[in-house]
């Protein structure tokens, strides 16, 4: 096959080097050219709770030469049309576009080349880019995995491919209930990374302060109700079954679901979220792609999100430069 990660940040460096290590021959694609020239120059450097470095190939967009049979979409949503109109003639005509971003992206990608050369896969692992070249795996080694579904028949040759190419990192579950594995991975990217950024912590940091653990909770009570009024079953993240381990309806369900936040996380800890790291470096966020999914959702079924809607907010006044990251955010928050 001929893969590409198009968007190699911090995920997809690491993504790239497991692949790259494991005998997948993989294009790393970024508009970051000094990244490129790292990774070509000194091979993907891979810190934290692992330790690696392997030579790999990288490109620029416009060194990409198709046709490919997968590419892996890990860039921000934020010119998704744009970047997959642009992707659309690279592919072979049985390839596939897999996208690995936050939210619920498949729908506007199917649209446009096609349900049956799309695929979705959840990412159940975190990273930070330290420097071009260099990214630090923030999630433990036995944590990893990744969620891969479709939302319309893509030909079982091509899917069972993509399978194979993504277990060379680690373990695949396969999703026959996609939108339930996507809205579990929205749930946790709401709540922790959403309060990463609002606080400019970690996930841990969020989910061990008290104070803040209100919030995370509240976080995924909302979503949690809003699934049920949309009639999505949630999914388990990796064996957990998070509606059943964290919902609640009575006062010692909701005490039970508050002591158990900070374990469930345990292994995620260290995750500084990618939406707090593009406020550090004064890029947009996707926190409309994330936060903003919910709370769309949920007006669509009358289903209040407070929080979630104060997070949006929130996150958009730092990008205004207005507010910054920092503990004095709870302030901000609805009591």
């Amino acid at each position: 096959m001929k893969a590409a990660i198009f968007g190699a940040g911090s995920l997809g460096t690491i993504m790239g080097a497991y692949l790259t290590k494991g005998g997948v021959p993989i294009e790393l694609v970024t508009r970051n050219k000094a990244h490129v020239d790292a990774l070509n120059q000194h091979g993907a450097t891979v810190t934290g709770t692992v330790n690696m470095n392997v030579p790999v190939t990288a490109l620029t967009p416009d060194q990409m030469q198709g046709p490919y049979d997968v590419i892996f979409l890990m860039t921000k949503q934020l010119d998704n049309e744009a970047t997959v109109h642009d992707l659309e003639p690279l592919l072979a005509p049985d390839g596939v576009i897999c996208t690995l971003q936050n939210g619920l992206p498949e729908m506007l990608i199917s649209s446009i080349v096609g349900p049956a050369r799309t695929m979705g896969c959840t990412v159940a692992w975190g990273a930070t880019m330290t420097a071009p070249g260099v990214s630090e795996l923030t999630s433990e080694p036995d944590a990893l995995s990744f969620g891969l579904g479709v939302f319309s028949p893509v030909p079982e040759r091509r899917a069972h491919e993509v399978q194979q190419l993504l277990e060379t990192m680690c373990p695949v579950e396969l999703e026959p209930n996609f939108i339930g594995a996507r809205y579990s991975k929205l749930l946790i990217n709401a709540s922790f990374s959403g309060m990463s950024a609002v606080l400019g912590s970690t996930f841990g940091e969020a989910a061990n302060d008290k104070r803040s653990r209100v919030y995370v909770q509240r976080i995924i009570k909302e979503c949690l109700d809003v699934a049920d009024a949309a009639g999505i079953r949630v999914e388990p993240i990796q064996g957990t079954d998070v509606a059943k381990l964290l919902n609640y309806h009575g006062a010692l369900k909701r005490m039970i679901s508050f002591a158990i936040i900070p374990i469930a996380i345990k292994k995620h800890a260290r995750l500084r979220a990618s939406m707090l790291q593009d406020l550090e470096h004064g890029k947009r966020t996707e926190v409309d792609a994330i936060n903003g999914s919910v709370c769309r959702l949920g007006a669509e079924h009358d289903v209040p999100t407070p929080v979630n809607d104060a997070v949006v907010e929130l996150i958009h006044q730092m990008e205004r430069d207005e507010r910054t990251p920092g503990w004095d955010n709870l302030a901000a928050l609805p009591a």
